[in-house]
Parts: C-alpha cells; structure tokens; sequence
C-alpha cells in the first residue's frame, strides 16, 4: 500500500513540474503565434531576391 503513495506522490511532482514548465512557455510567447512561421519559409526566397533588387537600384 505504500507503494501506491509514493507512486501518486512522485506523479503529482512530475506533474507540477510540467505545468510550471508549460506556464513558463506561454508567458514566454513560444504559442503566440503558430501560422507565420510555417508560412514564412515558404516566401523566404522571394523575400531576399526582392531585397537584393533594391539594393541594386
């Protein structure tokens, strides 16, 4: 029986752990925003072509 306990124990450590981690990630802002950049390494090329021409003009 005491097993269970120290196994419910140490499983609700591993799990504050967690949150907290989580709860620092938000404030973070690693979820801010999920779209752009699996957008942006799509148009990466045309943004620095069109860089390149400007910078020659």
């Amino acid at each position: 029986m005491e097993v269970i306990y120290i196994t419910i124990g140490v499983s609700i450590i591993v799990a504050v752990f967690f949150f907290a981690a989580f709860l620092k990630s938000l404030k973070s802002g690693q979820y801010d925003d999920t779209y752009t950049p699996s957008v942006r390494m799509l148009f990466d090329d045309e943004l620095v072509k069109d860089s390149k021409v400007n910078n020659l003009k």
